[in-house]
C-alpha cells in the first residue's frame, strides 16, 4: 500500500478491558514490532477511536470482550461497530490478536470480518506456559519457511473457525490440534487472526515478532 503505512492498535479498554489482561503492555510491544514497517499510534479502545479510521493502512485490534453491566452500554456502539464493518469490508486491513476473538459481540458480521470466533462454553485454554505454534507448510507468504513459533503463552482450544477462512497454524493440547492462526478474506478485506498475546512475555519470542511482521507484510500488500 504504502512505504511508511499509518498503523493503528486499539488497546482494549473501558468496556473492552478485564483483570487478566494487560492491554496498554501488549500493546506497546505490539507498536515496537510494526514500528519497522510504519508510523504506529496505539489508542484506547472508545466509541470515538475510529473516527478517522479511512486514513488508517493497517488497523491492529487488542481488544477484549465487552464487560458485563458497565455503563457504557451496547447500543451506544453501534456508530463504532458500522464504521468498522463499513471500512473492514471495503478492502479493510486487520491484524487481530489474543482476546479478540470474544471482542465485539454485540457487532453484527464482526465474526465474519474476523472469521472465527471464541464460543463461549466450548472454546477454552490449558495453563498458560511454554507453549509452540505449529504453522502450515506451503508458500503462503506469511508462514512459508517460517518453522515452528514457540512463546510462552495461553493456548487457545477449540475456536470456531469460518469454513471460508485459511488456517496457517495450529496448537496443540493432548496430541490433537486446534487452528489458532488464519486468514480471512471473504468479507471484501484482509484479516489475520493470531491466538498469541496473552502478556507481554509472548511478544519476547522472536519467532512470535517475526509471525506479526510476516502477517503484516502481507496485510499491507
Amino acid at each position: 500500500m504504502t512505504d511508511r503505512a499509518r498503523i493503528l492498535v486499539l488497546a482494549g479498554r473501558g468496556r473492552h478491558e478485564d483483570p487478566w489482561h494487560d492491554h496498554a503492555a501488549t500493546s506497546h510491544r505490539l507498536a515496537l514490532v510494526l514500528a519497522a514497517l510504519g508510523e504506529v499510534e496505539v489508542r484506547s479502545t472508545f466509541r470515538d477511536a475510529l473516527d478517522d479510521v479511512a486514513g488508517v493502512d493497517l488497523l491492529v485490534l487488542n481488544v477484549g470482550a465487552p464487560t458485563p453491566g458497565h455503563p457504557d452500554d451496547a447500543p451506544a456502539w453501534t456508530p463504532f461497530h458500522e464504521r468498522l464493518d463499513a471500512w473492514a469490508r471495503a478492502d479493510g486491513r486487520i491484524l487481530a490478536v489474543h482476546q479478540t476473538a470474544l471482542a465485539f459481540p454485540d457487532a453484527p458480521g464482526f465474526g465474519e470480518v474476523l472469521g472465527g470466533r471464541w464460543v463461549e462454553g466450548v472454546t477454552g485454554h490449558p495453563p498458560i506456559g511454554g507453549m509452540r505454534l505449529t504453522v502450515a507448510g506451503g508458500t503462503h507468504p506469511i508462514t512459508a519457511g517460517l518453522g515452528a513459533v514457540e512463546a510462552y503463552d495461553e493456548r487457545y482450544c477449540r475456536l470456531r473457525v469460518a469454513p471460508s477462512s485459511q488456517v496457517l497454524g495450529w496448537v496443540h493440547d493432548d496430541d490433537e490440534p486446534h487452528p489458532a492462526l488464519w486468514v480471512s478474506t471473504a468479507h471484501g478485506g484482509r484479516t489475520v487472526y493470531s491466538a498469541l498475546g496473552h502478556d507481554a512475555r509472548s511478544y519476547d519470542s522472536a519467532g512470535h515478532q517475526e509471525l506479526l511482521l510476516r502477517a503484516a507484510r502481507w496485510l499491507l500488500r
